[in-house]
């Protein structure tokens, strides 16, 4: 038994260690940018393996460098309540969690038909699952954790995103996010984004083709090679006709 209360004991400090390591990394991001986040280490390491060459576009702007029509897009796209939000979006959660719902069931049924009238047949497809994430979490992940999804990762997440919120105001939360964000293989953050698909800076960019770019965050790799799809288009003007309505931090 006193083996095991010292494990606890061990893994109890080691948690602390880590929460308060992180407290001090974002702490200084108040006023210093990452080098690179978590994601983007892992991104280029799969790169390198698989072409045997780094592939890193990435050039830090400040918040006034970047478009307000980006920054509008991004949030129109991403997380329509940024402003308003601690960081979880509890209404976003909850729609895309019914979705989610909604499209397994609809997936179940569909196979089921499948198997009554081809036995052998493979399974249906698998549903698209529609995340409910704020700009503040996928930031938190981006920046500190693996793409592993666990219990464990998302509490972790969830302890991060409330960090973010608590140590940095809104304004930096969004300059970091747009900063580092993928925008295609190889290709992290706004100003390497514009640059790469535009050949401008980010600070130029219109709404139009913010729109264009905003949509392509959930996919990005996906969209880079299919930039002029009716789907991108559709959704673009979408996007560029709610960035009237949103607040900027």
């Amino acid at each position: 038994m006193k083996a095991l209360s010292r494990l606890l004991v061990l893994l109890l400090l080691a948690g602390l260690a880590l929460q308060i390591y992180f407290v001090s990394r974002i702490a200084l991001m108040a006023v210093l940018n990452p080098e690179s986040s978590a994601f983007q280490r892992s991104e280029a390491y799969l790169i390198a393996k698989n072409t045997g060459a780094l592939k890193w576009r990435q050039q830090w702007v400040s918040y006034a460098e970047v478009s307000d029509n980006l920054k509008r897009a991004v949030i129109a796209s991403e997380d329509a309540s940024f402003s308003l939000h601690d960081g979880v979006d509890i209404e976003a959660l909850e729609k895309a969690w019914e979705k989610n719902a909604k499209a397994e069931q609809r997936a179940a049924q569909a196979g089921n038909r499948l198997a009554a009238t081809q036995p052998k047949a493979l399974s249906a497809r698998v549903p698209k699952v529609i995340g409910g994430s704020t700009i503040t979490q996928q930031l938190a992940k981006n920046l500190f954790l693996s793409g592993e999804r666990t219990l464990l990762r998302k509490g972790q997440e969830l302890v991060l995103t409330l960090l973010l919120e608590a140590l940095l105001d809104k304004q930096r939360i969004l300059s970091l996010y747009l900063n580092s964000v993928e925008w295609g293989e190889g290709v992290f953050g706004a100003e390497a984004a514009a640059q790469h698909y535009y050949r401008k800076p980010a600070a130029r960019l219109s709404a139009a083709e913010s729109a264009r770019l905003a949509v392509m965050l959930p996919r990005p790799k996906y969209f880079e090679t299919r930039l002029n799809s009716g789907y991108l288009a559709s959704r673009a003007g979408t996007i560029a006709a709610r960035m009237s309505a949103v607040e900027l931090p």
